[in-house]
């Protein structure tokens, strides 16, 4: 108990934090100075609350994945609110864990997954150092190991020894569910008017690429909800659900999530026939080549848009006729920075010109021919293929082992689903499967890995395969003995 002297102590000194907060909020003018006797009010219980429930906070970041906004602090430092800080807490409680007790983590970090993100992190670190901004290089580090670090091993640390899939899918879903319904019905009042998508989905998503993208990975999580649920009630409202999900990514607008939708569903039968090998074989040679020709005597000019006929179009059928006819503006700009992104990667094809190093560095490799009426970038946005920014910001051996990982991971789902004799984690698999293979392709157009939502997402994924391995093993242990 405490003493009055103490009490007295106590209140002075509340009261002296207090009166300065005030005292600074009418000089600066700043009302967020008033927040600070709260916080550190709060601190301590919030602390000690965080502490011992690191699994409801796990479950709390994937509850908000879907709902989390952007927010700039300044116009060089911004975060996604409340995901983001979420993470950071869980990545220093794990680092913590970890280092008080290494051996419940040995065999996470000792897998194949394990050693391949300790590469991939430590080609970053590499990287950076030849970097012609380390300031955000190493931005791009710490976000990139508080991602991860809860993601993957946090995932697998929780799923190994309770496994909750279930938990994990409606989680998911769910809030997702009312960012889709909500924006239907604000997209409504506009007339589902191609133009207005944007003004519907705000501020839960910067764009339609970035809903569509999270829509479209989450319906396979939709599809395995309906599968495991036995009540024919609540069937009947995860189909629901499920139909809302389709035509919200009809209205959504994107090429791009369409296409990764025709890609979930050949990747639902690649791993089902056990094809995956020769599938993935195919693209990356088909790839491979198409590149090779493009580049074989400057074939790639005969693609260069005209520059008073590439224009935003209004209407969304006009949208797709220009595409076909490569006068869409949205890609006649990609290939204006894919240009210059390869003729990048020809200068430092080792190291890269550094992570977040894009954008202020490209503009002297871009050719005019390929100019369109967007080309001054004024959304400071990248290059939208997330394989060309790898190789560009941190060279060729990044995406070596980006790519290696993320062909691993498929691979995995399938063996996997092959492997395991319990049809429940079969299915989990799959979907697992089928939800990587989506990200892939939609990264193909886009930088996704970068943002919350699909890196989340990604991460997540590289845990549960992490996850399913150890259950896997478990389970044949079980058998034979």
């Amino acid at each position: 108990m405490l003493t009055k002297i103490h009490q007295k102590w106590l209140w002075a000194i509340a009261t002296g934090i207090y009166a300065l907060c005030c005292f600074a909020a009418i000089c600066w003018k700043e009302p967020l100075w008033l927040m600070v006797p709260f916080i550190l009010i709060t601190a301590t219980p919030v602390t000690q609350w965080i502490t011992k429930n690191t699994e409801q906070l796990y479950w709390c970041y994937l509850l908000v994945l879907p709902l989390s906004t952007e927010f700039n602090f300044t116009p060089s430092l911004g975060m996604d609110l409340p995901g983001e800080p979420i993470l950071i807490v869980l990545t220093l409680l794990l680092s913590a864990s970890f280092i008080y007790q290494p051996h419940l983590f040995y065999s996470l970090i000792n897998s194949v997954i394990g050693k391949w993100l300790i590469a991939y992190v430590c080609w970053m670190f590499i990287s950076m150092s030849y970097a012609e901004n380390t300031w955000l290089a190493t931005k791009f580090i710490l976000a990139k190991i508080w991602y991860i670090l809860p993601l993957v091993f946090l995932t697998a640390w929780i799923h190994i020894n309770r496994p909750n899939f279930k938990k994990l899918a409606l989680l998911l879903c769910i809030p997702m569910l009312f960012v889709i319904v909500q924006a239907l019905i604000r997209h409504g009042m506009y007339g589902f008017e191609f133009v207005a998508i944007k003004k519907a989905m705000a501020p839960f998503f910067r764009n339609h690429v970035n809903y569509s993208a999270m829509l479209v990975c989450l319906l396979p999580t939709g599809w395995l909800i309906l599968y495991f649920t036995d009540n024919a009630v609540k069937k009947k409202y995860v189909k629901i659900a499920l139909f809302t999900g389709l035509v919200a990514l009809f209205f959504a607008y994107s090429r791009g999530a369409w296409l990764a939708l025709l890609v979930g569903i050949i990747g639902y039968y690649g791993i089902r026939k056990n094809r995956m090998g020769q599938l993935l074989f195919a693209g990356i040679i088909t790839a491979s080549i198409s590149i090779v020709l493009l580049v074989n005597n400057n074939r790639f000019l005969a693609f260069a848009p005209e520059h008073d006929e590439t224009i935003f179009h209004e209407n969304f059928s006009a949208h797709l006729s220009a595409t076909v006819g490569l006068k869409d503006i949205s890609n006649a700009e990609r290939f204006h920075r894919w240009v210059a992104g390869f003729r990048m990667i020809a200068e430092k094809p080792i190291t890269g010109f550094g992570a977040n190093s894009f954008y202020p560095s490209y503009q002297p490799y871009t050719i005019a021919p390929f100019k369109t009426w967007v080309s001054n970038n004024p959304e400071h946005s990248t290059i939208h293929n997330y394989y060309l920014l790898l190789a560009v910001e941190q060279g060729i051996p990044a995406l070596i082992i980006f790519g290696g990982l993320i062909i691993y991971l498929i691979l995995q789902t399938q063996k996997l689903y092959h492997s395991f004799q319990q049809n429940y984690y079969r299915k989990i698999s799959l979907v697992t499967g089928i939800v990587l293979m989506m990200i892939a392709s939609l990264n193909g157009s886009s930088d996704l890995i970068e943002t919350d939502k699909i890196g989340g997402l990604f991460w997540l994924c590289t845990g549960m395969v992490l996850t399913l391995q150890q259950l896997l093993k478990r389970e044949q242990s079980s058998i034979a003995s």
